[in-house]
């Protein structure tokens, strides 16, 4: 594997585990005040690279463009609920069923094909969600039914961006997904705005700064390698995620439960490679 391309996943996968520990530590205030900064600060950059680079915002499948951003900011806002009521790992794991759903969808709007033996990946990504519901009593069945709700609107995420394809600029698309977040994050922290702290404040302008560079960097890995070799790399977020939220909030698993994310991870990248393939 090209050894910057590695490096590129990997500081991509750390980026998004340190958004997401930012969120946690920001648990504190609104989804929607959390869903509003987090696209501020990546819808102004994005903004201001595609003016420069003299590429129309609007697009030109706005439809797509405007359900891409729907559903991905529905999705959004459910994982950031959920990392409130559950434990970070578990829902940045369990997040990662994600291309499940995808598949399923795929098969029904796209009618795509798949192969019996990726049916039995995902089966193992499912049964890893199991274990870790069935042996980590933090995670309630609204948790469970939130973050599981969240992956389902990511999955139908992966279907909208395979049918707009490379026919739109990618920071494009990245912008209706931000502009989507910060109009609905705007409304609903009207009634629960809470004046940030200026360290809070430093964080929550962060947020978007975060997300942007992990996507960059992401972007750049999948340009120079290729995608059955940098793609598997992206679970490295969970990994990231579960030891830094140990660390950092002290948070701990059963044992089970880290096999659960385990057999997702490898469920799923199994999955992907075969695709690929």
């Amino acid at each position: 594997m090209n050894p910057k391309a590695l490096q590129y996943m990997l500081f991509s996968a750390f980026a998004f585990a340190i958004m997401n520990l930012m969120v946690k530590y920001l648990n504190d205030y609104s989804t929607f005040q959390l869903l509003f900064f987090r696209g501020l600060g990546t819808f102004l950059i994005c903004t201001g690279i595609l003016l420069k680079d003299k590429v129309p915002l609007l697009g030109t499948h706005k439809k797509l463009l405007i359900a891409r951003a729907v559903f991905g900011t529905i999705a959004l806002a459910l994982f950031f609920y959920a990392v409130k009521i559950m434990p970070l790992g578990s829902a940045t794991t369990l997040r990662y069923l994600a291309p499940v759903f995808g598949v399923l969808l795929a098969i029904v709007f796209l009618k795509e094909k798949v192969k019996p033996i990726q049916f039995a990946f995902l089966l193992l990504a499912v049964i890893g969600a199991a274990l870790i519901k069935g042996f980590d009593s933090r995670i309630t069945l609204l948790g469970l039914t939130t973050i599981l709700s969240s992956a389902f609107f990511l999955g139908f995420v992966f279907v909208l961006i395979r049918k707009i394809g490379d026919t739109e600029h990618h920071l494009v698309v990245i912008n209706y997904f931000m502009m989507a977040c910060m109009i609905v994050g705007f409304i609903g922290m009207i009634g629960s705005f809470e004046m940030p702290t200026s360290k809070d404040l430093l964080l929550l302008s962060a947020l978007g700064v975060i997300g942007f560079i992990g996507q960059v960097y992401m972007t750049k890995a999948f340009q120079m390698e290729e995608t059955n070799k940098v793609a598997p790399l992206k679970y490295m977020e969970a990994v990231f995620v579960v030891a830094l939220s140990f660390l950092w909030f002290g948070e701990s698993y059963a044992l089970l439960a880290i096999v659960g994310m385990g057999l997702i991870m490898v469920g799923i990248t199994l999955n992907s490679l075969l695709g690929n393939k």
